[in-house]
């Protein structure tokens, strides 16, 4: 058995992927096998990813015939591996040297179920670190406790899936909930800190997330984004008493900033955003939304209200009181 199992999830990925494969050859390295889902790519991506056969151990590529979304790639590949320990890379991010022994090393020390981590976010030349919102760094701590303060940044905003590494025998408790073309990570990591035992947070940040790609969903205004709707749906659906405002302050913020980029939006698609807000904002109970700042909670009234008269305007004078 490997000690880890590296999932690396891809569709139309040929300008990144050789960055991506390239980084996992890299030491030193875990006893690791690396398992490539090729999601029903249109271009030379799977012949990309055989160029890499012979150099990264424990090789295998999974094909997909026809797209079936980030979710139903990364199961795939979890069905697929057989390491110890699992970890997610995008076919478009990279990884430091050495960065994976780190991280393998680092949850066998402590012994949990996860661990966390920061990373690197790139766009052209601009680097930035992004820290994972927990100040306890290297102990062992309850997932549960994580998730609250409810009006603060906490682990459940911070849901990338490729920033950790993974016991695998946590089963399905590492699923992703298929058919969702976006926002797939958010019931996930809701999940997995309602239910696992233990976790921890790490100061290491080895992985480089690439934004700005073209063709990627955060810049692309399609009807894929409202996905986000059917992630908090199943997060509403789920949650217990105790962490739905936190669940109602996570949707509001998601929200927020699909209005800053409603101008993508075609009228078509706008309408069916402000529509599906308007349902999803009935299951938030009022008391969920206090403490929020007078600048959200008139947008959420107006959101609340439905979609945008003839004019294309919402009422302004439309408030929760």
């Amino acid at each position: 058995m490997p000690e880890l199992s590296v999932i690396v999830a891809v569709r139309d990925g040929e300008p990144y992927l050789a960055d991506a494969l390239t980084s996992l050859t890299r030491g030193p390295l875990p006893d690791m096998e690396v398992v490539v889902v090729d999601d029903g790519s249109a271009d030379a991506t799977a012949a990309v990813a055989e160029d890499f056969r012979a150099d990264l151990p424990g090789f295998r590529l999974l094909r997909h015939a026809a797209p079936a979304g980030v979710a139903a790639a990364r199961n795939a590949g979890l069905a697929a591996a057989s390491g110890r320990y699992v970890t997610f890379l995008d076919g478009d991010d990279w990884v430091a040297p050495g960065y994976l022994a780190e991280l393998t090393a680092a949850i066998d020390a402590l012994g949990c179920d996860f661990v966390r981590v920061d990373h690197v976010q790139v766009e052209g030349r601009r680097r930035e670190l992004l820290r994972a919102p927990a100040r306890r760094r290297g102990t062992v701590l309850d997932p549960r406790e994580a998730i609250l303060p409810f009006d603060a940044r906490t682990m459940v905003d911070y849901a990338y899936a490729w920033a950790g590494i993974y016991r695998r025998d946590l089963g399905s408790l590492l699923a992703f909930p298929e058919g969702l073309r976006t926002a797939e990570d958010r019931p996930w990591i809701w999940r997995l800190h309602r239910r696992a035992r233990s976790f921890a947070v790490m100061s290491l940040a080895g992985v480089f997330y690439r934004r700005g790609v073209p063709g990627s969903l955060t810049a692309i205004g399609d009807e894929r984004q409202l996905d986000f709707f059917t992630a908090y749906e199943t997060i509403l659906d789920e949650v217990e008493p105790e962490f739905l405002r936190k669940a109602a302050r996570n949707l509001t913020g998601l929200l927020a900033h699909h209005v800053e980029l409603i101008d993508r939006f075609t009228p078509e698609l706008r309408t069916a955003f402000e529509e599906r807000a308007a349902v999803i904002l009935r299951r938030v109970p009022e008391e969920a939304l206090a403490g929020m700042d007078p600048e959200r909670r008139a947008l959420v009234a107006s959101l609340a209200r439905g979609p945008a008269d003839g004019d294309g305007d919402v009422d302004a004078d439309a408030r929760i009181d």
